[in-house]
């Protein structure tokens, strides 16, 4: 069975709310999160609850606090940089072509008439719904979903830096490397050492991976360009060996990975 559909009403008229409340209360296919008169509350309430829809009110003259119309709601939506894009329909009783190319420039999926013969609280919802089937890639994501997102955008990051500078895939320390990176920068206050949480997950001894760490590191001074190591690579490198060690190696990583993240 699929889920309500949590959505968010943004509304300063009081006749407005209370239909939308006894509507979504009538149907077992939506989830009210919350009703709120101020644009500024309505970014809280989507930070906290990641509600799918949100019915947007163009005018809040009546709002106790922030703007007296959504278009700055609808800018500052987007600054939340959201993992999900909620569907957005507007509600209003402008009737302006200009107006409604700029809240469809804004990101809104639909702007409904409030002065239209067939508008109601219903048919507001029935749209969502509409925009939710063939949009379901949309849907917020569960916070399984996003920590999963987040390690793969991590991991990406980590393995465009070990190419540019030649650690290659081919290498066995690679993949070392790569974990070993990605494990320091998601368990940051771990008692575990790198090394003895590599030769659990790998089966290998620590010597093994330690050489291959560095094996893949020589590799790598070996084939690219000074150009490329000293554009890609500034940490400063021992002069008497001239090239990293495998912990100076991977925590220069673990530092520039975190601030590309």
């Amino acid at each position: 069975m699929t889920k309500p559909m949590k959505i968010l009403i943004v509304e300063d008229d009081i006749n407005d709310c209370n239909n939308f409340i006894n509507c979504i209360k009538k149907r077992d296919d939506f989830e009210l999160v919350a009703v709120t008169d101020s644009d500024v509350d309505a970014l809280k309430y989507v930070k906290l609850k990641h509600p799918e829809g949100i019915v947007l009110d163009l005018e809040l003259n009546n709002s106790k606090s922030g703007s007296t119309n959504s278009l700055e709601f609808l800018s500052n939506l987007k600054k939340l940089n959201l993992s999900y894009e909620p569907i957005v329909i507007v509600t209003t009783h402008v009737y302006s072509k200009k107006t409604y190319e700029i809240l469809h420039r804004e990101g809104v999926d639909l702007i409904l008439y409030k002065d239209h013969p067939k508008y109601s609280c219903d048919n507001v919802l029935n749209n969502f719904l509409m925009y939710r089937n063939v949009s379901s890639d949309n849907q917020p994501k569960t916070i399984s979903e996003e920590i999963e997102d987040n390690e793969n955008k991590i991991s990406d990051l980590i393995n465009h830096e070990l190419d540019l500078i030649g650690v290659t895939s081919k290498l066995k320390g690679r993949k070392y490397i790569h974990d070993a990176i990605l494990y320091l920068i998601e368990n940051e206050n771990s008692n575990i050492n790198v090394i003895q949480y590599l030769t659990k997950i790998h089966k290998k001894s620590g010597n093994t991976i330690t050489n291959g760490i560095q094996n893949a590191i020589i590799h790598a001074w070996r084939v690219s360009s000074i150009e490329d190591l000293e554009t890609y690579y500034t940490a400063k490198v021992n002069y008497e060996t001239g090239v990293p060690t495998p912990m100076e190696f991977i925590y220069y990583y673990v530092d520039k990975i975190k601030k590309l993240i």
